[in-house]
């Protein structure tokens, strides 16, 4: 097989797990219907199961099947780049085995090699593919995908960073943060940059607050064992999904979209919050964690109650943190993040609340306070961006009301690409621009070590919110007496 264009091999290591199923496959598989991947290029996965070439390949029809991709002609074609080595990632043998697959398939120069497996393997996995002499690039390139958490603490990612740089050139990991692929959190960038109307109201001066929320209906959905051990809230949404989004709509304008300059000014953001105080805590972070509940007609446990957590445990299913930007954009304008499962809705969005003009000229206009002004940026379910402002309410006397501006990003028909695909192409083309630097990972652990120390430190359970709310009322308090209040929805009067 002779390769052309930009031809590779990708390979899956934890080939039949759910991230490989459900995300990978379907991803590439798209990709190939588009046209974007070589007509040489082969896929090869990698796991526990044994498995054939033949039935790897039956067993993978078989979920585009159930996926409803049955009937695409580009299913058969895809199926035919597939093959399978089955072996243990602590067996020597195993690597030369994946040494002889792919010096076999002519496509030796150039191999991306995607960790689907467990986070307490991504060494064994390097050094194994450095004993043997896979990770050289001596005629081509070698890429390594490895999914969060990028370590447990700082102390564990600073360890993870400095065991991979042994074998690994930072240029050659690529640590993928799934939610950044978003097309909706991509937009952020476009809408802050791309239109005149708002960049020169994105600043401290016109800009009251900012949240940043993630909330799911789900509990831990069947992760309970490894939620419990190494998870929580901080650490699975804030410390890495949450952060990105509020690094892209702080940021500065970067000199370009190379990926170094976009990511120069994440961390410049990273690096500029105010660092949080251990005994001014209580005014800064909230933790919760559900109880049983109604969900949605539905009586659902409590996190206590959920099969493989340890009983009496401390691990938060809900946080909410206050942090500032201590820079001159973003001076003592507060950005409120907050993430929870089994909550009222599943939501993710933005919402920026703009100042209130300096004199107030419509006092007898019917409210007792005007309305403020708002822009909402939908993530997930919705992608869609929405202005709140003042209007006059039709008839003789002077009254306002509040209107919305509201817009779909995707237009009918339109066809949104998934966060894998966009992520697997980047690699395949080399762009890191959506993917993390280890000094965006350590300064986004700088951020939250010093909530997580104390936390583990505290006898005190969290709070206890019950499954189908909108988590701790104490997570009101982060607002104090400013008068401001969580945004819950995108509907017009989303609050409380």
């Amino acid at each position: 097989m002779k390769c052309g264009g930009i031809s590779h091999a990708y390979v899956i290591f934890g080939a039949t797990g759910n991230l490989a199923t459900q995300k990978l496959l379907p991803a590439l598989y798209q990709l190939h219907c588009m046209g974007h991947l070589a007509a040489d290029v082969e896929i090869l996965g990698c796991g526990r199961t044994a498995h054939s070439q033949a039935s790897w390949r039956e067993e993978v029809r078989k979920q585009m099947t159930s996926a409803g991709l049955a009937a695409s002609p580009c299913l058969d074609s895809f199926i035919q780049r597939l093959d399978y080595l089955s072996g243990s990632l602590n067996d020597a043998a195993f690597y030369q085995a994946l040494g002889t697959w792919i010096g076999g398939n002519g496509c030796e120069n150039n191999v991306i090699f995607y960790l689907s497996v467990s986070p307490d393997l991504y060494v064994n996995v390097t050094e194994g593919l450095a004993t043997v002499g896979l990770l050289q690039e001596d005629s081509g390139w070698r890429r390594m995908v490895i999914e969060k958490p990028f370590g447990h603490d700082l102390s564990s990612a600073s360890a993870l960073q400095h065991s991979l740089e042994v074998h690994l050139r930072e240029e050659q990991i690529y640590r993928i943060d799934h939610y950044v692929g978003k097309e909706a959190v991509q937009n952020l960038l476009v809408l802050r940059f791309a239109n005149l109307i708002l960049e020169p109201l994105w600043n401290r001066h016109h800009i009251d607050h900012i949240q940043i929320t993630h909330a799911e209906t789900v509990g831990v959905d069947g992760r309970a064992s490894y939620y419990d051990k190494s998870g929580g809230a901080v650490r699975d949404m804030i410390q890495s999904h949450l952060l990105q989004v509020m690094a892209l709509l702080a940021m500065e304008p970067p000199v370009s979209l190379e990926a170094e300059a976009l990511r120069d000014e994440k961390v410049k953001v990273l690096k500029s919050i105010r660092p949080l105080v251990v005994d001014k805590l209580a005014s800064h972070a909230v933790r919760g964690q559900y109880a049983g509940g109604d969900l949605k007609g539905t009586s659902v446990p409590g996190y206590l109650q959920e099969e493989g957590v340890v009983a009496g445990s401390h691990t938060e299913t809900y946080a909410a943190l206050k942090l500032h930007i201590d820079n001159w954009r973003w001076k003592d304008v507060p950005f409120y993040l907050r993430t929870g499962k089994r909550l009222q809705e599943r939501r993710s969005m933005v919402a920026v609340r703009f100042r209130q003009p300096p004199m107030q000229l419509f006092h007898g206009s019917g409210i007792a306070q005007p309305h403020p002004n708002w822009l909402l940026i939908g993530i997930q379910p919705e992608d869609a961006v929405r202005m709140e402002i003042s209007a006059k309410v039709p008839g003789l006397e002077m009254r306002t009301r509040q209107i919305v501006m509201d817009a779909a990003v995707a237009h009918p028909g339109e066809r949104k690409a998934e966060a894998y695909e966009e992520l697997l192409l980047d690699v395949i083309q080399g762009d890191r621009s959506l993917f993390l630097r280890y000094d965006e990972v350590k300064a986004a652990w700088n951020v939250v070590d010093p909530v997580l120390q104390f936390w583990g430190q505290d006898e005190q359970l969290p709070l206890q919110y019950p499954a189908g709310s909108w988590g701790p009322k104490a997570a009101g308090q982060l607002f104090g007496d400013s008068g401001r209040e969580w945004r819950h929805t995108l509907a017009c009067n989303g609050v409380g």
